[in-house]
């Protein structure tokens, strides 16, 4: 069955207890169709494995009291409509500060490669006025439109396995784009969700909602993630403030201010691969 994303005026909202994004079988991920991609329908979007590679980041041992402070996912090219494995381990302990390093593995090629500093949690004494909280652009997520521009039919993460709201008067029309995000069912099974890997899901659309070319005549992929956190993000939603910035020579770079509800959270970035089709 097609689904449809929630928002969109031809059919309900998903609910979380829906189908996942992947089925857990035995140590290997099971990707269904709203893991997905928008660029070839044999590939999944970048964001459903950055997803996965957050949780396994996260839960590398020895890891308490600790908190991801930046992500790098690096894509060794498209990741295959097949079933994954994640290997996460810690290759820099510390009390403070982290060195972490995964694989996603299809067969046995690794398709995405993943390096993570964590940082130890704490409370420190800091000036009242460093505590202010810079407010998310464009309002809450409530007053956000819902994407109703249908730009790609079917299952697809970007379409069934994420909700996609623009504030601030921007759309999926070219150039800079506010762009509200979250995902519409479980990440895997009916396991929780770490409040990194919705970052992480969401982060990889900074190219799309910020593009500056049209998707039928171009290419512009992202060749990685870099996400960098100085607070760890609260609720469902997480807000892009994203641009694309291209060069004639085939390169470009999406950027994003990345916000919850409550303020801002971090910086994400993305090094983009541009060709005409």
């Amino acid at each position: 069955m097609v689904g449809l994303a929630p928002g969109d005026p031809q059919g309900a909202a998903l609910s979380p207890a829906g189908e996942p994004i992947f089925h857990r079988d035995g140590e290997r991920f099971v990707p269904t169709g709203h893991a997905r991609g928008p660029w070839d329908p044999d590939a999944l979007h970048g964001g459903a494995p950055a997803a996965l590679a957050a949780e396994a980041v996260g839960a590398a041992q020895p890891g308490a009291d600790m908190a991801i402070a930046r992500l790098t996912c690096e894509f060794l090219g498209p990741v295959p409509f097949a079933p994954l494995s994640v290997h996460a381990s810690v290759v820099r302990p510390g009390r403070r500060q982290q060195l972490v390093e995964a694989e996603v593995v299809a067969g046995d090629r690794a398709v995405v490669r993943v390096r993570a500093v964590r940082l130890r949690r704490a409370d420190v004494d800091l000036p009242a006025e460093l505590l202010e909280r810079e407010p998310p652009p464009g309002g809450p997520p409530e007053q956000a439109a819902a994407d109703t521009s249908r730009w790609a039919e079917g299952e697809g993460f970007h379409r069934t396995g994420m909700e996609l709201r623009f504030a601030g008067g921007t759309d999926f029309g070219r150039g800079p784009g506010l762009a509200w995000l979250r995902l519409t069912r479980p990440l895997v099974d009916a396991e929780p969700v770490s409040p990194v890997s919705r970052v992480a899901a969401a982060a990889d659309f900074t190219n799309g909602v910020s593009r500056v070319l049209d998707f039928a005549d171009h290419l512009f992929v992202n060749t990685e993630l870099s996400i960098h956190l100085h607070r760890e993000p609260a609720g469902e939603w997480v807000l892009l403030d994203a641009r694309t910035h291209i060069a004639p020579t085939g390169i470009g770079l999406a950027e994003a201010r990345l916000f919850d509800a409550r303020g801002r959270i971090g910086a994400a970035a993305q090094a983009l691969f541009v060709d005409r089709r």
